[in-house]
C-alpha cells in the first residue's frame, strides 16, 4: 500500500479589480448571464460565460423544470451552445456566478459533477486547459485547468 496525496492550486481574489481585463470582462458577462436564468423553484440564478479562442463569449444560464431533473445548469448550457455553434473553436476560460434570490452569493458556487465532466470532455477535445473562474461577492477563485476541480476525470474509454 502507498499513501498518495495531491494538491489543488488556485488563485483567490477579493475583488474583480485585482484581475486582468480579460477575466474582468468575462466575469461581467457571467454576472449578466444570470438574467437568462429560469429558476422559479430554487430562486438560485446561475450565469456562465465561456471565452472561445477567437474572442467570442458564449453565455449560459440555468434552466429549471417542474419535472426535476429535466433542467440544465448554466455551465453546460454555455458549453453545449458553444459546441453546437462553434464546434472547432477551442474553449479557453469559463466564468460562473450564482445568486440566491437575486443576491450574488458571498462564496463562489462550485460546478456540479456533471458540469465538471463536460468541461473535461471539451478540454480533452481541444487538447488545452480550460481555466475556470468561480465568482462570489467576497472572493473569486481561478483554477488553471479542469483537473483542479475534478482530479479523477472519467476518461478511461478510448475513441479510435
Amino acid at each position: 500500500m502507498a499513501e498518495v496525496s495531491f494538491n489543488i492550486h488556485y488563485e483567490e481574489f477579493s475583488s474583480v479589480k485585482e484581475m486582468d481585463p480579460i477575466d474582468q470582462n468575462l466575469i461581467a458577462a457571467a454576472l449578466d448571464a444570470r438574467k437568462g436564468s429560469y429558476s422559479p423553484y430554487s430562486h438560485f440564478q446561475v450565469g456562465a460565460a465561456l471565452l472561445l479562442a477567437d474572442g467570442t463569449i458564449v453565455k449560459g444560464a440555468n434552466q429549471e423544470n417542474i419535472a426535476y431533473p429535466s433542467g440544465l445548469c448554466a455551465e453546460r448550457s454555455a458549453m453545449f451552445a458553444a459546441g453546437a455553434n462553434y464546434p472547432d473553436t477551442p474553449m479557453l476560460r469559463l466564468a460562473i456566478a450564482a445568486s440566491d434570490h437575486g443576491v450574488l452569493c458571498e462564496s463562489p458556487a462550485s460546478p456540479c459533477g456533471a458540469c465538471r465532466q463536460v468541461m473535461a470532455e471539451y478540454q480533452k477535445k481541444f487538447g488545452q486547459p480550460i481555466q475556470i473562474i468561480l465568482v462570489g461577492s467576497k472572493r473569486i477563485r481561478k483554477f488553471q485547468k479542469v483537473e483542479d476541480l475534478l482530479p479523477f476525470i472519467f476518461d478511461s474509454l478510448t475513441i479510435d
